[in-house]
């Protein structure tokens, strides 16, 4: 049952984003690169950080990404790089874009890009949510900016943001182009979708399982493709009775704050997935087989975000990462570093410094 407190404060929540929401609508439709978040850029000048728009192919499929160039860029020089990958029922408009942007301010080359199936990128059917795309995405990343003009493809950086995070941890194992790694609100996709957030759905992992397979069957028979979640946006009501704060900021974040027509509810990019996915999801964990990494990682979490135990256990099982460091934000919650100022300057200023003295 859902506390009387809680339901006043999520209610307090919602009215004080309402002003918020429309803000963030005509910051969207007004922005020339729909971007939705503060200080976003909305046009290139010289001596500052400029946004460029690209696209290339990940297995055939047209990715549709942002490049971020800092203040004093010249491509005939060499400047280290960094790999933004966004969270679930995210698009490159949207946080990612915010911690890109910011880290072009302090030096760096930085992309984000769609996921395939996802926002602004190819693939049908939309919102596949398979890992092995995911963790693709991050290698096609990589292979894209290291041929960027001014890029030192030997000095490569990654963030993982949310499920970016997680894909991050997997991505990186194996790919060592990339020196330095960090995540930040980290998510474990495969932890959550077989468990349920904070193992809240132990108990019918093998209905699910049953339900995903005949998903996959309806599909290869040229059936119908289903989905969970999506829909309709949420009401104040359905909000206030979600169980977990992170998915009640989250929908506020999506669906009103920093909405964007590719991400939030379905049929754009955000929050529905396929019912398909599980068959990968279920049996997928971002911390198999990750004392692989053994680059220099940094994970960073909100101290009052209620998923933070992935980021614990995740840096826990990182035996081999080297000078492994666990920054907590004091006060934030998952969604809060996504956008909060204070949060997410504590939050560059960190990884600024990280990336500095990994990649020189």
């Amino acid at each position: 049952m859902i506390k009387t407190s809680t339901i006043i404060t999520v209610f307090t929540m919602i009215i004080t984003t309402m002003a918020n929401a429309q803000t963030a609508r005509k910051q969207y439709e007004t922005n020339p690169y729909k971007l939705v978040y503060e200080g976003a850029i909305t046009k290139n000048e010289q001596g500052k950080v400029n946004i460029h728009p690209v696209s290339y192919k990940v297995n055939g499929i047209d990715i549709a990404a942002n490049v971020y160039t800092p203040a004093d860029y010249n491509p005939s020089r060499k400047y280290p790089a960094i790999i933004v990958a966004h969270p679930n029922g995210g698009v490159k408009e949207q946080v990612a874009g915010l911690y890109a942007q910011h880290l072009a301010a302090t030096g760096y080359i930085t992309i984000t890009a769609d996921a395939a199936y996802q926002g602004a990128s190819g693939g049908k059917p939309r919102n596949v949510d398979k890992p092995q795309n995911r963790v693709e995405d991050i290698h096609g990343m990589a292979d894209f900016i290291s041929g960027y003009k001014g890029v030192d493809a030997e000095r490569l950086g990654v963030l993982g943001i949310c499920a970016g995070g997680g894909y991050t941890l997997k991505a990186t194992q194996t790919d060592k182009r990339f020196k330095a790694i960090a995540t930040l609100s980290m998510f474990n996709s495969g932890m959550v979708r077989r468990n349920g957030f904070q193992n809240s759905q132990v108990n019918t992992i093998p209905q699910r399982l049953e339900q995903a397979s005949k998903a996959r069957a309806l599909e290869a028979a040229g059936g119908e493709v289903n989905y969970i979640g999506g829909g309709a946006a949420a009401t104040d009501e359905q909000i206030a009775a979600m169980p977990f704060e992170m998915y009640r900021e989250g929908t506020v974040y999506y669906e009103r704050t920093h909405a964007h027509p590719n991400s939030g509810a379905f049929p754009n990019s955000g929050g529905a997935y396929t019912v398909s996915s599980l068959v990968d999801l279920m049996g997928w964990d971002a911390t198999d087989q990750i004392e692989l990494i053994d680059q220099p990682l940094l994970m960073i979490a909100g101290s009052k975000a209620d998923s933070k135990y992935m980021t614990d256990d995740a840096f826990k099982k990182a035996t081999n990462a080297k000078d492994k460091e666990l920054f907590v934000i004091d006060g934030a919650s998952h969604i809060e570093t996504y956008w909060k100022s204070p949060y997410v300057s504590q939050a560059v200023h960190k990884l600024a410094g990280f990336f500095t003295e990994n990649l020189k």
